[in-house]
C-alpha cells in the first residue's frame, strides 16, 4: 500500500501545480452557445470521450472527433484537444487545420512548449507526467499520473460548469443514456 500513498500523493502534487486562471479560461469558454469537439488518441482519448459524456449530462451539444457521428467543425465552435506530451502527430495535425478555419481551439497537455501548446489559443497545463518524460515525474508506467489528473481536472471544471448552469443531479441524470 505504500505504492498506493505515492500515487495519491503524485496526483494531488500534480493537481496543486493546475493554474486556476487557466481553469477559469476553459470553464468560461465552454458555452451552451457553441458546439463542444473533443479531441484526444489513446489514453488521453478515452479521458476526452468521459468529459464529453459529462457535458451531455449537463446539456451541452458535443461530439468526439473520430466517431461516425461526429459533424464538421465550423466557425464558432469550440476544439478542445488533449495530448499528455503535446506531440502527438494526429492531434497536432487536426489542431494546425483548424487553426486555419478560425476554430477557437484549447489545448490540455503537460507539455507547454509542445507543438499543441504553441497552436493552442488556450492551454490548460496539467503537469503530470507522459510517456515522453514530460510533467512532473511519477512511480507509475508511460502517462498514467496524467491521465489520472486529467481526469480528475476535467470533472472539476463539470462540476463548476454545473454550478454555473444551475445543473442538478437530478437535471444530469435525465440526460443519462436510459437504455442500459
Amino acid at each position: 500500500m505504500r505504492e498506493m500513498t505515492q500515487i495519491l500523493d503524485e496526483i494531488q502534487e500534480v493537481i496543486s501545480q493546475v493554474e486556476e486562471e487557466q481553469l477559469v479560461t476553459v470553464i468560461q469558454s465552454i458555452q451552451k452557445n457553441k458546439r463542444i469537439f473533443i479531441l484526444g488518441e489513446g489514453r488521453s482519448g478515452l479521458q476526452g470521450k468521459g468529459f464529453a459524456m459529462r457535458l451531455m449530462h449537463l446539456g451541452y451539444q458535443v461530439y468526439v472527433i473520430g466517431e461516425t457521428i461526429t459533424p464538421s467543425i465550423q466557425s464558432g465552435d469550440l476544439l478542445i484537444a488533449i495530448s499528455g506530451s503535446g506531440t502527438t502527430g494526429n492531434i497536432v495535425q487536426l489542431v494546425e487545420n483548424a487553426q486555419r478555419k478560425g476554430i477557437e481551439i484549447i489545448g490540455i497537455t503537460s507539455e507547454p512548449a509542445s507543438p499543441l501548446a504553441q497552436s493552442a489559443e488556450n492551454l490548460l497545463i496539467i503537469p503530470g507526467a507522459t510517456k515522453t518524460g514530460s510533467g512532473i515525474q511519477s512511480i507509475q508506467l508511460l502517462s498514467s499520473l496524467f491521465d489520472q489528473t486529467l481526469h480528475i481536472t476535467l470533472d472539476y471544471v463539470c462540476l463548476m460548469i454545473s454550478k454555473r448552469d444551475h445543473v442538478s443531479n437530478e437535471d444530469a441524470k435525465k440526460q443519462h443514456s436510459n437504455m442500459e
